[in-house]
Formats: structure tokens, sequence, C-alpha cells
């Protein structure tokens, strides 16, 4: 049996798609697996912020096309680019063990931050997070993959730069001595649902009870949570809303937040996550 993977083509969607074959080929080692190349809108229009062209959907919607189209079997994303509404007859089938899902303030190796320093962001959620440690800074917006965000940053168009901990460890980053790494705790800056999560799209009734095979439970109890967070805020890549939950044990800790400022958390035994989270968003 052969499985096509569809997957953006930049060096960090190939990596994370590398790792649900190498997670295929585990679980099943008669199944051959093929990476198919998609281009996504995303990818394509990088001169205009993320909410102006379409918000999360504009790295999905080329991938689901050839998903309902047949092109490939099954699709793997960055679970917190997905947008609330997947396309019909598709469902998440799976979601690899969660990465750390901290934020990174990335600077220049060795170079001091200016009073007023100008950050690079797409993201109004890590903007509020950043005004908070730097109140004077100005946010840029940046677009591009991680290299290229990183290279932008190196050529001095930013005094440092906002990036995901699990993407930069996926790349290997950290070994590049150009630049310093400060995380960012989450008492600051709280992630974006789903932030660390690899996720795997399936058509309904077809390679979805096979894909299930690969799914870390724990990740994906988190993942359904986090995204009912994200649905009962009606919030997209356009908010600064975030959300964290963790599971031990059967109880699952969650906290939220709408704005990045005022924050509700408390716990609950797992099968009554979703009732914590409506809960906790009606706190706020």
């Amino acid at each position: 049996m052969r499985i096509r993977i569809g997957t953006r083509k930049s060096k960090l969607a190939l990596i994370q798609s590398e790792a649900v074959a190498k997670a295929l080929k585990t679980a099943f080692p008669d199944i051959e697996t093929e990476l198919v190349h998609i281009t996504t809108k995303g990818d394509i229009v990088l001169d205009k912020p993320l909410e102006k062209i379409g918000g999360k959907g504009v790295f999905v919607d080329g991938i689901e096309r050839a998903l309902l189209d047949g092109e490939i079997d099954i699709a793997v994303h960055s679970a917190k680019d997905l947008p609330l509404q997947l396309a019909e007859r598709t469902v998440i089938s799976a979601v690899l063990p969660r990465a750390d899902a901290h934020d990174i303030l990335v600077t220049r190796r060795g170079e001091a931050m200016p009073e007023k320093p100008v950050i690079g962001t797409s993201s109004i959620r890590r903007a509020a997070g950043i005004r908070s440690l730097f109140p004077e800074a100005l946010i840029s917006d940046i677009r591009g993959n991680v290299d290229t965000r990183l290279q932008k940053l190196h050529e001095k168009q930013y005094d440092g730069i906002v990036l995901a901990r699990a993407g930069l460890e996926r790349l290997g980053a950290f070994s590049d001595e150009r630049f310093d790494y400060k995380e960012i705790p989450f008492s600051v800056l709280l992630p974006a649902p789903c932030q660390g999560i690899i996720a795997v799209q399936s058509r309904v009734g077809e390679t979805a009870d096979l894909i299930r095979k690969i799914s870390d439970d724990n990740t994906f109890m988190c993942f359904e949570t986090e995204r009912n967070v994200l649905e009962l805020f009606s919030s997209g890549c356009s908010s600064p809303a975030g959300a964290l939950a963790d599971i031990s044990d059967g109880i699952i800790t969650l906290t939220v937040t709408k704005d990045q400022q005022t924050r509700s958390t408390d716990s609950a035994p797992s099968e009554e996550r979703f009732a914590l989270a409506e809960r906790l968003v009606n706190e706020l």
C-alpha cells in the first residue's frame, strides 16, 4: 500500500511530513510513502499580512483541494495553522506527540536590544506578548519561512523576531551561532492553540482509521480542547487569543486568554475537557 502525503515545500513542512512518514513506516512496515509537494497561497503571497489574504486558510486550501481531488491520500499541517472549518468530507485523523509550545525571541548574538527595538512578527498574538516585554517596541510584519526570517534578522532588518520553539528545534536552528535565543515564558505569552502539534488530515471513511493508529492520545485530546477554545472565542490568526492544555494521569490542565493579558486556568478529568474549556472562556 502506498500513502501519498501532501505537504508544503518549505524545509520545516518537509521535516514534519517526514516525521509522519516515519511514524507510518514504524506502525506499518509494509506501507510505502510518497511526499507530494504543494504550493499554497500563503507560500506565494509574502508581501501582505495573513489576515489581508485570508488568514490561516491560505496555508491549507490548496492542500485540501488536492486531498478532495484524490491527488494525495493524507495532508500534513502545523496544527496551529488549521482554520476552524475543515473541508467537507475530511477529518484530522492523527496528531504526533506535541513538541515544546513556547515562543522564542531571536536576536543577533552579543547585541543589546535598543530602547525601541524593531521586532518582526506577523502574529497579533505574538505582538501582544512582545509589548509586555518591550512596551516601546515597533512591531513590523514579517513573512517567509524560518530560514528567510532568520536571514532578515541577520541582515539587520529587525532587532529581533519571534518564532516557535518547535519549528526551530525541528530545523536544528539552535545550532546557528549567529543568534541568541530567549524563551518567552507562558506567563508572558501563551501559545497559539495547538502550537507545536503536527496534524494529519484525511478523507472521511478512507485512510482515517488506518492513520488514527499513529496518533498520540493525550496530544489529540489537547488538540481537540484547544481547537474548542478557539471556536468558543470565534478567533483566528487575527486574534491575540492563546490556549495551552496539558494532560497528566487523566487530568487536563487548561489555560486560556483572549488578549494575552487576562488569563483563566483550571483542571478537570480529561473526559470533561470541553466543559472545562467553555467554563474558562466564559470566565474571561
